[in-house]
């Protein structure tokens, strides 16, 4: 057999396997390549909203145009979420905020709007431990080592103990965030707590995250290296799954 016959060879010329081997070589980085943009897109838009929400609440927080902008892409996300899980208590909830807004918008605003604002940040923070919180209960899995266990398919006793008490840390770190924008909106000016609850407030969350994911592999390196978008597979695949 010449050289040039088993290189040919050797790329699967006309053989089904060498075929699939070559569109699953094709189909790979063109799979990444809309994940990365859809993960931009995403982030461009999440650090545009808490751009313009920051603006809105220095200079226009009591209009009742501004208050329908900072409410309404949050309800378009609990929509979604309701219409995913089939959650008619969500959607329920959803269906209420709608029409609180419509009547805040319709009214001319409300007479402490900055309080308001405040309590939208508190809640879903404190929903978001409420979330963490409960799957640490007795005979629960907690969320973290859910989300694990769908990446890596088994839990080590260490794996399931550090997933376990990064559920909590979770938890607390959302009420620590609710605390310190109670604590900020009595004793600062509005404009410290606006740049607080709109822009370091996702920065602070993308710190914890990236901090823990070194963090976690100079103290455990025995973990499997996870990417991004491992993780947010896995999400979506606890989305989905059934209740």
């Amino acid at each position: 057999m010449s050289p040039s016959t088993a290189s040919t060879e050797s790329r699967g010329s006309g053989s089904p396997c060498g075929e699939l081997d070559g569109a699953k070589a094709v189909a790979a980085p063109a799979a990444a390549e809309p994940t990365t943009a859809r993960l931009a897109t995403v982030g461009a838009a999440v650090g545009g909203y808490a751009l313009l929400t920051n603006w809105l609440m220095v200079h226009a927080a009591h209009q009742p145009w501004a208050v329908a902008l900072v409410f309404a892409p949050l309800l378009a996300l609990l929509a979604g979420a309701a219409w995913q899980l089939r959650s008619r208590a969500l959607a329920a909830a959803v269906a209420g905020g709608v029409a609180l807004l419509a009547w805040v918008v319709r009214s001319g605003g409300v007479a402490d709007i900055d309080r308001l604002y405040v309590l939208q940040h508190a809640g879903f923070h404190l929903a978001l431990a409420l979330v963490f919180g409960v799957t640490l209960r007795r005979g629960a899995t907690p969320l973290i080592s859910a989300l694990a266990l769908s990446v890596h398919g088994h839990l080590t006793p260490t794996m399931r103990d550090y997933t376990r008490r990064l559920t909590a840390a979770w938890a607390l770190y959302f009420v620590a965030m609710v605390a310190v924008s109670f604590a900020l909106y009595a004793l600062a000016p509005w404009a410290w707590w606006s740049f607080f609850g709109n822009l370091l407030t996702p920065l602070a969350a993308l710190a914890f995250f990236v901090g823990e994911h070194v963090l976690r592999y100079r103290l455990h390196p025995e973990f499997e290296r996870v990417t991004l978008h491992t993780a947010i597979e896995a999400w979506q695949r606890h989305q989905r799954s059934p209740r």
